[in-house]
């Protein structure tokens, strides 16, 4: 096991009764830094550099994005994932390999390359795998998204080479906005217990007044 992964819990079980708040202050506690906060999640590097922690409160899509990482391992474009585990409350962990933000230039070009690619090119199979996860999600997933050509989700590592990165997206405004109007609705679509801290992501907490998140916050719960 690499060494910034030595003092997580070995057991997957033992992980999922963590909930963000905790998974997140096991990080702070072993040297992990906050290096970006997104809409959904936070992110933490190792304190070696090596590694990117992933915390989200409320994730319905990020596991297919894992899926995808793990059915094609060791294919270039894809971020190398060492751990990845669901947390109490409908919350998400992933770890993989530390990543930088690509050069526009670089970004544009790998966008593409996934709409020229050949057969033999390894990002063909990347958007074949892609395009059949999202089709199964799209069927299985509330308030799915679909696939997201984000320029910001092509990255680099350190040696400079392409990485394709959250690749899917869930409807977070339609969620959020359907919340408020209609919160029995999303009630319906997501169990309680993996709604828990849903108006806890970042896009929330960030933007919304008082008085909005005091009614997500309640809208949330049954």
């Amino acid at each position: 096991m690499i060494d910034a992964l030595r003092g997580f819990p070995s057991d997957p079980a033992a992980l999922a009764e963590l909930n963000h708040r905790e998974a997140a202050g096991w990080l702070l506690a072993d040297g992990w830094n906050v290096c970006g906060a997104g809409d959904w999640a936070t992110v933490w590097r190792s304190p070696d550099g090596a590694l990117a922690a992933r915390v989200s409160p409320f994730e319905p899509a990020y596991e297919v994005f894992v899926r995808l990482c793990r059915a094609l391992p060791g294919n270039p474009l894809l971020p190398r994932i060492e751990l990845d585990a669901p947390l109490e409350g409908g919350g998400r962990l992933t770890v993989m390999e530390h990543l930088a933000p690509a050069d526009q230039e670089r970004a544009e070009a790998v966008w593409q390359r996934w709409d020229e690619a050949g057969p033999d090119d390894p990002i063909a199979v990347v958007r074949a795998t892609a395009e059949r996860l999202d089709a199964e999600a799209a069927e299985a997933i509330p308030y799915w998204g679909g696939l997201d050509r984000n320029p910001h989700n092509v990255m680099a590592t350190a040696a400079g080479e392409p990485r394709l990165v959250d690749l899917f997206y869930a409807e977070g405004l339609v969620i959020y906005g359907e919340l408020l109007k209609d919160p029995a609705a999303v009630r319906a679509r997501f169990p309680a217990e993996r709604r828990r801290y849903m108006a806890e992501i970042g896009a929330v907490v960030r933007m919304s007044p008082p008085e909005e998140l005091a009614a997500l916050r309640a809208a949330a719960q049954d």
